[in-house]
C-alpha cells in the first residue's frame, strides 16, 4: 500500500488504522461462522494447514455482548456483582492462565483471589465451541445455573480480546495424523502414565475392544475428536443448561410470586426477548422449557377447583408469556417446520383445562374460548410473502408512482406514501416482532406505515361524522364505538408503536457496558422519518401522535374484572412513557394538532362531543393532555378536561356529555353499574383530574373554575369524591404565608354543601368530619356564609348536626376572634344561632332540647321559649335521661324550682325493678330527691309518690329515706320561704310512705332471692337481711314486725336447712 497510514484513515490517529483483512481471513471468517467442519472436511480432500489455522482461529464467539448474555438475567451495564463484571475484574487482574486452544476446544485456568473468609482458588475451565456460539462448558467450581460462571467468562473474554496471545492448535486428530506409530505409541504411554489412575482402566477396556476384531469400536471408520467442532447434523447453538431452567422456573414459580420471583421471571421473558433480538435460536427453547414448567405449575388446578382467581401479578407473568409466543412464531425468517411444531405444542397447551384464559377468570358464554396462547395460534396463520408488506419493510422510499395518485387505494395515501390494512393489534404485533428479531429498521418502516393508516382512518371518519353530526347530536347518544380496544389490549398495539418509534430517538450512553445501573429517564432526540415528505416529522412526533391516538379511541369498556384493570394499567403505563417526553415546539405542535383532532372526530374518539354509554372514560388521558397543554394553549388545555368529565355510564340517561349547559341539582345515581368492576378507580381518577383543574385555576380564572365547579356537580357522583374535592380546594386556596383565594374558597364552599345535601339522608360514617369542615370553611369565606348555613339548615344538617356542632362552632369564642366581629355583627350571628336552635328544638326535643337552652341563654324570650319546647315534649317523645340531664342543666344554671319540675317528669318515666341495684339512672334519681329535700317539705312530699311509684328496689330506697332523715328539708334556702330547721319524722308524712314502701321491698325482694339462691350466695344473703333490718327499725314497731318477717321465712322456707340455721345464728 504505496498510502501513509494517516491518508489512508483521514482524520484518525495513525495506531488507530489496521491493514485490511487479507482475503483469507475474510473467507475464513465467514465459513467459521457458517459451516460445521465437518462440512469443510468433506467438501475438501486436504485443507493445507494455515487455511485450517484461519478457520478454527476466527469459529471462537466475537462479540462480548454474547458471552454477556448468557452470564446473566440482565444485560450490560447494571450490577458488580454480576458473573460478566467479576469475569471482567478477574481477567484484568491477571488470574487467567494456561490458555490453550485446542481445535474446537478451549481450556485455561483461572484463580480466584483469597479473601478475608476464603483462600486462593485455581479452578479449570473447558469450553468448546462452533461456528461462533459456545456448545458446552465445564468448570472446577461446579456452578450449577442457567449462565456461564466467572470463571467461563473470564476465559472467553480473554480469548476475545487477547487471540494473540493463546496458544492455537488444530484439532488433536490432525496432529495425530502426521504421527508415526513410534510417537503414537510412545504419545499414549505418556498420557497413562501422567493420569494413570483416571485413564487406565478405559485405556485398557479401549485397547480390548480395539484388538478384538468384531468389536464395535472396529465396525466404525475413524474415531471421534471432541477438538474437531461439530457434524453437519448437530444443532448449532449456545450452551443452554435446559435442567437448570426448568428448575429455576418451577423454584420460582413454588414461591408464588413472593421474594422477588416475579421480578426473576420478568428477567427470564427479557432473556427470552434478548435472546431472540440476537437471532438466538435459544430464545424460542428458553421460552418452551418456561411454558412447560408454568403449565405444570400445580396452583393452576388448584385455583380452577375453587374457582378462585390468580394473583394480578400472576396474570402478568401468563400475560407476557402469550406475547413471546406470538413474537416467537412470527419471526420472519423461522422455517415451515420450527412453526408447524410450535403451533402444535402451542395448541396442546391451549387444549389443556388449566390453561389460563386471555381474559383472566372471566370466561364469556357468547364467545368462544380463548386462552393466553389464542393469539399465538392464530399468529402461525400469518406469513411474510405478501409482496406490498415486502416492499414496505425493505426500503425507505417505497412510494406510488405520482400519476396513480387519484382516486381510492387501498395501498397508498394520497401522498403516495404505502398503507397496511390489517386488524391493527395484528400489524402491531409484526412490527413487535421485527423489532424483537432485531430487524429494528424494518420494524420502523411498518410502524410508519401502520401510523399513516390510522391518520387516514381519522380524517374519513371525521368526514363521516360530519354528515351525521346534526342527528347525533340531537339523539345525545351513539351506539358507534370500536369493540376492540387497543389500550388494555392482550398485544398492546400501542405501547409496541411507541417503543419501536422512541427506540430509534434514544439518546443512548456510550459506556453502556462500563456503567452501573441507571435510572434515569430516556433522553430522546428528534430523528426525521425516512422518505416522509413532510420535513418536521420525526419518529418521536409519530410515537407521540400514535399513543395520542390510541389512548383518545372510543372503545367500549371490556367484560371481566382483569381485562378491565388491564385497561386502566395500560393507560397508566403509555401516559408513563409519555411523560418522559421532554415537549418541545415540534411536539407540543403535534399535542395540540391530536388534541383538536380527537375533540372534533365525534363518535370515534373518547373526547368526542358524543359518545357510547359504556365508553371507557378518559380522564387519566385528560389529566395528562391538560397538564401537557396548560403552559402552551390553556383554552385547548381546559376544553379537553372539561370534555372528558363525564362518567355517562352513572348517569340514569345518558346525554350529550359537554359541559356547555350543566345543571346545578345533586345527580341521582341509579345504581352502581355491576359489570363495572373497576368503577372506584375510575371515579378517583376523575376526581383527580377535577382536583388538578381547580388547582390550575386558583387566582387567574374566575370564569373558568366556576366551569370547572358545574362539571363537577354535574359529573361527579360520589359524595366522599366531592368532599375530596372541596378538602383540596380548601387546602389550595388558603396557603400558610399568602392571603387566601376567594373565589377558590367559595369553590371549595359549594362543593362542601352539595356533599351535605348529598349525605343528609344516607348513612356516612365521614358525616361528623364534613360537617366541621364545612363550618370551617364557611368560617374562612367569612359571616354572609355562616349566616347562609344557619338560615339554610334543615336542607344541610339533621337537627343534632345543627344545634350541637354548627351552632355551636359557629357561636364560640375562636370564631368571633377569627372573623374579628363588630357587636352588630355578633349580634346577627347569635340571633341566627338561637332561632336555628329554637326550629331544632322543635323538630327533635329530644336531641336537641339541651343544646337549644344552651345556646338561647343569653336571650330570655329565646331561653323561655326553648323550656317551654322541653315542657311540652316532656309528656311525650323525650326519656327520663335526657330530662334528669336538662334538669340538672336547669339547677346548674340557677332555677331550682323548674329543674324540680324537669325530675318530677322524668321520674314518670322511670321504671326500677327490685334487683336493678346498679342500674345507671340511680344516682339520677338521688340527686332528685336530694333536690326535692333541699326544696322544702312540699317539693319532697310531691316526688315522693312518685319515687315509691317508679322505683322498686329495696336498697335505693332504703338509701333515699336514710338521706332524708339525716337533715332537716328546705336548706336551698328559696326565697320567701320559711324552714322550720326540723328533722323529718319517719311516722309522719310524706315519709312514712316512703318507709312502707322499703319495707314492702325488702320483704318482695327477699322471697325472690330465695327463690333460686345457691349456698354460696348464703353469706351476701345474710348481710342483705341486716340492711333491712336497719330499715324495719326506723318504724315505731319496726323490731316486732321484723322478727314475724323472720319467724315467716323460717316457716316457709324450712327446707332450706342451712341458710334457716344461718338466719337462727344472726337473728335468733
Amino acid at each position: 500500500n504505496l498510502l501513509p497510514a494517516a491518508a489512508r484513515c483521514p482524520g484518525l490517529p495513525s495506531s488507530r488504522c489496521r491493514s485490511p483483512e487479507s482475503l483469507l481471513d475474510c473467507a475464513a471468517k465467514a465459513v467459521a461462522e457458517k459451516w460445521a467442519f465437518e462440512r469443510v472436511e468433506e467438501r475438501f480432500e486436504r485443507i493445507p494447514e494455515p487455511v485450517q489455522r484461519r478457520i478454527v482461529y476466527w469459529s471462537f464467539p466475537r462479540n462480548e455482548k454474547e458471552i454477556c448474555m448468557y452470564s446473566s438475567f440482565q444485560s450490560v451495564g447494571t450490577g458488580d456483582g454480576l458473573p460478566f463484571r467479576r469475569g471482567i475484574r478477574l481477567l484484568e487482574t491477571g488470574c487467567v492462565e494456561n490458555v490453550l486452544q485446542v481445535g474446537f476446544h478451549l481450556s485455561g485456568t483461572v484463580t480466584e483471589p483469597a479473601t478475608s473468609s476464603e483462600p486462593e482458588v485455581t479452578h479449570k475451565v473447558a469450553i468448546s465451541f462452533d461456528r461462533c456460539k459456545i456448545t458446552s462448558v465445564t468448570c472446577g467450581c461446579g456452578n450449577r445455573d442457567i449462565f456461564y460462571c466467572t470463571h467461563v467468562v473470564a476465559l472467553s473474554l480473554y480469548r476475545i480480546r487477547k487471540p494473540e496471545q493463546v496458544k492455537l492448535r488444530l484439532p488433536i486428530s490432525e496432529t495425530l495424523f502426521q504421527m508415526n506409530r513410534d510417537q503414537l505409541q510412545k504419545l499414549v504411554q505418556y498420557l497413562i502414565t501422567a493420569h494413570h489412575t483416571e485413564v487406565l482402566p478405559t485405556a485398557q477396556k479401549l485397547a480390548d475392544e480395539i484388538l478384538s476384531s468384531n468389536s464395535e469400536i472396529n465396525q466404525v471408520h475413524g474415531a471421534p475428536d471432541p477438538t474437531a467442532g461439530a457434524s453437519i447434523d448437530d444443532d448449532n447453538c449456545w450452551h443452554l443448561d435446559e435442567d437448570q431452567v426448568r428448575e429455576q422456573v418451577k423454584q420460582f414459580l413454588s414461591q408464588g410470586g413472593y421474594y422477588g420471583s416475579g421480578k426473576q421471571l420478568n428477567s427470564m421473558f427479557a432473556k427470552v426477548r434478548e435472546m431472540l433480538r440476537m437471532r438466538d435460536s435459544n430464545g424460542a427453547r428458553m421460552l418452551t422449557l418456561i411454558t412447560e414448567q408454568f403449565m405444570a405449575d400445580p396452583r393452576l388446578l388448584l385455583w380452577r377447583q375453587q374457582g378462585t382467581g390468580m394473583t394480578d401479578k400472576c396474570r402478568q407473568l401468563w400475560d407476557e408469556l402469550g406475547a413471546l409466543w406470538v413474537c416467537v412464531v412470527l419471526n420472519p425468517h423461522c422455517k415451515s417446520e420450527e412453526k408447524s411444531s410450535w403451533l402444535k405444542q402451542l395448541k396442546k397447551w391451549g387444549d389443556m383445562d388449566v390453561c389460563p384464559l386471555e381474559d383472566g377468570n372471566y370466561d364469556s358464554l357468547s364467545r368462544p374460548r380463548r386462552t393466553v396462547f389464542s393469539r399465538a395460534i392464530e399468529a402461525c396463520d400469518l406469513h411474510w410473502q405478501d409482496s406490498h408488506l415486502q416492499r414496505i419493510i425493505s426500503s425507505d422510499y417505497y412510494m406510488s408512482p405520482s400519476y396513480q395518485r387519484e382516486g381510492e387505494s387501498l395501498l397508498f395515501n394520497p401522498q403516495g406514501l404505502p398503507l397496511w390494512l390489517d386488524h391493527v393489534p395484528t400489524a402491531c404485533a409484526r412490527v413487535d416482532a421485527l423489532r424483537s428479531h432485531g430487524y429494528s429498521r424494518e420494524a420502523l418502516r411498518l410502524a410508519v406505515a401502520i401510523i399513516n393508516t390510522l391518520r387516514l382512518q381519522q380524517q374519513r371518519q371525521m368526514d363521516i361524522y360530519k354528515h351525521q353530526k346534526k342527528e347525533l347530536l340531537q339523539r345525545g347518544v351513539t351506539s358507534t364505538t370500536n369493540l376492540e380496544g387497543w389500550v388494555g389490549h392482550p398485544l398492546d398495539p400501542i405501547g409496541c408503536l411507541f417503543t419501536t418509534l422512541t427506540e430509534t430517538c434514544r439518546v443512548d450512553d456510550d459506556n453502556t457496558m462500563d456503567t452501573g445501573g441507571d435510572t434515569r429517564p430516556p433522553v430522546y432526540h428528534h430523528v426525521p422519518v425516512w422518505g416522509s415528505s413532510d420535513g418536521g416529522e420525526s419518529y418521536l412526533t409519530l410515537a407521540l401522535e400514535v399513543a395520542l391516538m390510541g389512548m383518545g379511541q372510543q372503545r367500549i369498556m371490556p367484560e371481566g374484572l382483569y381485562a378491565q384493570d388491564k385497561v386502566c394499567r395500560n393507560e397508566e403505563q403509555i401516559v408513563a412513557k409519555l411523560q418522559d417526553l421532554e415537549l418541545d415546539d415540534l411536539l407540543v405542535q403535534t399535542l395540540r394538532k391530536q388534541a383538536i383532532q380527537l375533540l372534533e372526530a365525534g363518535p370515534f374518539s373518547g373526547l368526542g362531543e358524543v359518545i357510547h354509554r359504556e365508553s371507557v372514560p378518559m380522564h387519566t388521558f385528560a389529566k395528562y393532555l391538560f397538564s401537557a397543554l396548560l403552559p402552551h394553549d390553556a383554552d385547548l388545555a381546559y376544553k379537553v378536561a372539561l370534555r372528558a368529565m363525564r362518567l355517562p355510564v352513572l348517569e340514569s340517561s345518558a346525554g350529550s356529555g359537554d359541559v356547555g349547559h350543566p345543571h346545578h341539582g345533586i345527580s341521582i345515581v341509579p345504581s352502581r353499574y355491576p359489570r363495572w368492576f373497576t368503577l372506584g378507580h375510575l371515579e378517583s381518577q376523575q376526581c383527580e383530574l377535577a382536583s388538578t383543574m381547580l388547582t390550575a385555576a386558583k387566582g387567574s380564572w374566575v370564569l373558568m373554575l366556576r366551569t370547572v365547579l358545574e362539571a363537577i356537580q354535574k359529573n361527579i357522583h360520589s359524595s366522599s369524591l366531592i368532599f375530596k374535592l372541596a378538602q383540596d380546594a380548601f387546602k389550595i386556596a388558603t396557603p400558610a404565608d399568602n392571603p387566601p383565594d376567594i373565589t377558590l374558597l367559595n369553590v371549595a364552599l359549594e362543593l362542601g354543601l352539595q356533599v351535605m345535601r348529598m349525605t343528609l339522608s344516607t348513612l356516612n360514617w365521614r358525616r361528623r368530619e364534613m360537617v366541621r369542615w364545612l363550618v370551617t370553611c364557611a368560617t374562612e369565606v367569612g359571616l354572609r356564609a355562616l349566616v347562609s348555613i344557619l338560615q339554610s339548615w334543615y336542607t344541610l344538617f339533621t337537627p343534632t348536626e345543627a344545634t350541637s356542632i354548627v351552632a355551636a362552632t359557629v357561636m364560640s369564642h375562636n370564631t368571633i376572634l377569627r372573623l374579628s366581629l363588630d357587636y352588630p355583627q355578633r349580634e346577627e350571628l347569635a340571633s341566627c344561632a338561637r332561632t336555628l336552635a329554637l326550629q331544632c328544638a322543635m323538630k327533635d326535643p329530644q336531641n336537641c332540647a339541651l343544646s337549644a337552652l344552651t345556646l338561647c341563654e343569653k336571650d330570655h324570650i329565646a331561653f323561655e321559649t326553648a323550656y317551654q319546647i322541653v315542657i311540652d315534649a316532656a309528656s311525650t317523645g323525650m326519656t327520663y335521661s335526657q330530662l334528669f340531664t336538662i334538669a340538672r342543666y336547669m339547677e346548674h344554671r340557677g332555677y331550682p324550682l323548674r329543674s324540680f319540675k324537669l325530675a318530677s317528669l322524668a321520674m314518670t318515666h322511670l321504671n326500677l325493678a327490685y334487683n336493678q341495684d346498679t342500674h345507671p339512672a340511680i344516682n339520677d334519681v338521688l340527686w332528685a330527691c336530694a333536690l326535692s329535700h333541699s326544696l322544702g317539705k312540699n317539693e319532697l312530699a310531691a316526688i315522693i309518690p312518685l319515687v315509691v311509684k317508679s322505683v322498686h328496689c329495696a336498697t335505693v330506697l332504703s338509701d333515699i329515706l336514710r338521706r332524708c332523715t339525716m337533715t332537716a328539708p328546705g336548706l336551698a334556702g328559696i326565697p320567701g320561704r320559711r324552714n322550720s330547721g326540723k328533722l323529718m319524722s319517719t311516722d309522719k308524712a310524706p315519709l312514712r310512705q316512703l318507709l312502707d314502701a322499703t319495707i314492702s321491698a325488702y320483704i318482695n325482694t327477699t322471697h325472690s332471692r330465695l327463690t333460686h339462691i345457691s349456698p354460696r350466695h348464703y353469706g351476701e344473703f345474710i348481710e342483705f337481711l341486716s340492711k333491712a333490718r336497719e330499715t324495719f327499725l326506723l318504724a315505731q314497731d319496726g323490731h316486732i314486725q321484723f322478727a314475724q318477717f323472720i319467724d315467716n321465712l323460717k316457716q316457709i322456707y324450712k327446707g332450706k336447712k342451712k341458710l334457716m340455721m344461718l338466719v337462727r345464728e344472726r337473728f335468733g
